[in-house]
């Protein structure tokens, strides 16, 4: 089987020949990776299976370097970032009171234009025909919680959720309409799925609370997995820290994956999760980088690879991965040992 057959069969909660497990990893670290590489005499790379291609970045969060301001740029939406030491500070959001007066919204033109440059259906069917072999993925940046607080900085958002909620609710509508018509505008990209980012969570549950997500957001993402849905592709979505509390209601709005399932925040132990929602939605991540990469030792991440491989691909819906990128104080021996499990028939 090719591996976009495999991930296929997985995002439909099939079985796959020979108990295949997709995987993904990566790394955030030149100085580990080229440590790594030296371990196994060249790129590491080569000695993994790739399952995913995602070339396609459609930013809804571009850019521009503002002249005469070093490491400053502006947004598409009119927000100043520092962007000297990572990550990125927002400087100066684009709207300081809950008000749209005075405010031009961004269009769906000023997202299209630059796609349009590069041509955004051209180059996915050329990467389509290189790799045709890879599972095909539109990665759409930042999401529509997210967004909020781009705009209006992150302490006047969880103000505005909770004091100015009819304009929050009308800014949200704005940003999914943006939405919606990003991923309508690929309709005719040759792509199997697309990958949002939205972090709802913390460590402890969701940032705004369960119900104000409930009445705030779920209804925007409803409206772009069903757009994504009508195209005949699955819906997947990073989110960081713990979402349990709305995981029914993210199966109930369609969601097809999860990404990146972060173990060690509340209720977020892949192997309950799967017990209770594993053939609703599927889990992409579930390997700690807060617990297991940094800090077991390397044939005790093996042994737990090997039980992630085993319980969690039960009926696919899985993809194995770090639940982060190794990180730059990750021992090497135990990012080898992550990718010689990885790579284990």
């Amino acid at each position: 089987m090719t591996e976009r057959e495999i991930l296929l069969n997985s995002m439909k909660h099939m079985g796959n020949d020979g108990n295949a497990v997709p995987y993904t990893v990566g790394f955030e670290s030149a100085e580990l990776e080229e440590k790594v590489n030296k371990h196994y005499g060249g790129s590491w790379w080569s000695k993994t299976r790739q399952f995913i291609n995602s070339p396609f970045y459609v930013s809804t969060t571009r850019e521009e370097p503002i002249p005469g301001r070093d490491h400053y740029s502006k947004d598409v939406f009119g927000s100043i970032w520092r962007t000297d030491k990572l990550p990125w500070h927002l400087e100066t959001p684009v709207m300081p009171e809950p008000s749209f007066q005075g405010y031009t919204f961004p269009t769906l033109d000023d997202f299209v234009g630059p796609l349009e440059k590069i041509n955004l259906k051209k180059y996915a069917k050329e990467q389509n025909e290189l790799k045709p072999h890879l599972f095909r993925v539109i990665n759409m940046g930042w999401g529509i919680f997210e967004q909020t607080w781009r705009i209006r900085g992150f302490e006047e958002m969880m103000c505005d959720v909770v004091a100015e909620e009819e304009f929050y609710m009308e800014l949200v509508e704005k940003i999914t309409d943006l939405y919606v018509g990003m991923v309508e505008y690929c309709a005719d990209v040759e792509a199997d799925a697309f990958l949002f980012g939205d972090d709802w969570g913390s460590q402890r549950g969701i940032l705004i609370g369960p119900e104000r997500w409930r009445k705030l957001i779920k209804p925007a993402w409803k409206r772009v997995f069903d757009s994504v849905h009508a195209q005949g592709k699955y819906a997947i979505c990073h989110s960081c820290g713990s979402i349990y509390d709305i995981y029914p209601d993210l199966i109930e709005i369609g969601l097809d994956m999860h990404e990146s399932v972060q173990p060690e925040a509340y209720g977020m132990d892949p192997f309950k999760l799967k017990a209770e929602f594993g053939d609703k939605i599927g889990f992409w991540g579930t390997l700690g980088s807060q617990s297991v990469i940094p800090f077991w030792k390397p044939d005790e991440i093996k042994d737990h690879i090997r039980k992630l491989k085993k319980e969690m691909n039960i009926n696919g819906g899985y993809i194995l991965a770090p639940a982060k990128p190794f990180q730059p104080e990750t021992p090497v021996e135990n990012a080898i040992a992550v990718i010689d499990a990885l790579i284990e028939d």
